[in-house]
């Protein structure tokens, strides 16, 4: 049987606010962020770092603009779409049931051979270094919509410009601020696995390997360049922008648009927005999710389609996990607005 836990498991170590946010006035939950200070000139390092993340985040969408330009008057084949689907469901189940529900949240405890499969699965989706990535979603949970925040969209206040700037910034644009997030602060029992550390070095590889399983799935399956290169435009390219999006979109629409049936913390305006639960695999009940981050399971209502609760409970089943933090009644209507 499962263990049940209290709605808010001790947190990781981040409750300091990140460097030079110590002295910041008081937050009213309207004004837009204060400046943390100036903003150091990028070294070498940073700005190759800003190229690759810029090469990361635009060679997709720009594969899709392409994509929509080659399906003009032909329809899209078959084996691409099939190919497309389960490496989207492999590297997609990699980061919600993975790096968010299990490495950054521990609901769950999960056999070693599992916890470093679904890191690689997850480092597959091009969103970052799972340390990296787990330390930046702490963060994010520390100081939701407030000050410290690496992607709300509330930075620049609640004015309707505001607000349009803050959803482009929370989308994408903070992947290019020159905002660091220590993972010696955030993550420190991550850096201290040796699995989770080689799954981390190995992030570039496991970037080539996701772009050519579908290119040597399409030559398997259909015999010639030409299909090679179809499936890794739809299965590599496409298939990572769509999941890119989706991903983003809980950053941005999820704290912005949406319903918000449970009480979260001051300032935290996390929501849930029904029309991405199926492409998000049940992340976009995104208010019970920051209402009680430890819960294995986001879409706690009838009707909430979550399917990364469902893969969690085919694994605890399996007997490949253990300790999962499912919801209990009491604790569900403790949360109620």
């Amino acid at each position: 049987m499962s263990l049940q836990f209290p709605l808010h498991a001790p947190r990781p170590p981040c409750a300091d606010p990140p460097d030079g946010t110590r002295s910041l006035p008081e937050y009213d939950g309207k004004a837009a962020f204060p400046r943390a200070g100036t903003a150091a000139e990028r070294t070498g390092g940073e700005r190759l770092s800003l190229a690759i993340t810029a090469l990361i985040v635009f060679l997709p969408f720009l594969a899709l603009g392409l994509a929509v330009w080659r399906l003009w008057g032909r329809l899209i084949d078959p084996a691409d779409v099939l190919i497309a689907a389960v490496l989207y469901a492999v590297t997609g189940f990699g980061v919600t049931v993975g790096f968010h529900r299990g490495l950054t949240h521990n609901s769950y405890r999960a056999v070693r051979l599992l916890r470093t499969a679904l890191a690689v699965a997850g480092s597959m989706s091009f969103q970052g270094d799972v340390i990296g990535w787990v330390a930046i979603h702490r963060r994010h949970h520390a100081f939701t919509d407030r000050p410290g925040d690496p992607h709300s969209p509330y930075r620049y206040g609640t004015s309707v410009w505001g607000q349009v700037r803050g959803l482009v910034d929370a989308h994408v644009g903070w992947l290019f601020r020159n905002d660091p997030t220590s993972a010696a602060r955030y993550a420190p029992d991550l850096l201290a696995d040796r699995d989770i550390r080689a799954v981390s070095r190995a992030f570039p590889a496991l970037c080539g390997l996701t772009l050519a399983l579908p290119f040597g799935a399409g030559w398997l399956i259909g015999g010639s360049w030409v299909s090679a290169l179809t499936a890794l435009l739809w299965a590599g390219l496409v298939r990572i922008a769509l999941l890119h999006h989706v991903t983003w979109s809980v950053n941005s629409l999820c704290h912005v648009i949406g319903e918000r049936p449970f009480r979260t913390r001051r300032y935290d305006r996390a929501t849930n927005l029904w029309p991405l639960a199926l492409l998000s695999f049940g992340e976009s009940w995104h208010n019970l999710h920051h209402a009680d981050p430890t819960c294995a399971r986001h879409g706690v209502d009838r009707g909430q389609l979550d399917a990364s609760a469902a893969v969690i409970r085919l694994f605890e089943r399996l007997g490949w996990v253990r300790d999962v933090r499912w919801p209990l009644p009491d604790r569900i209507a403790a949360r109620r607005a």
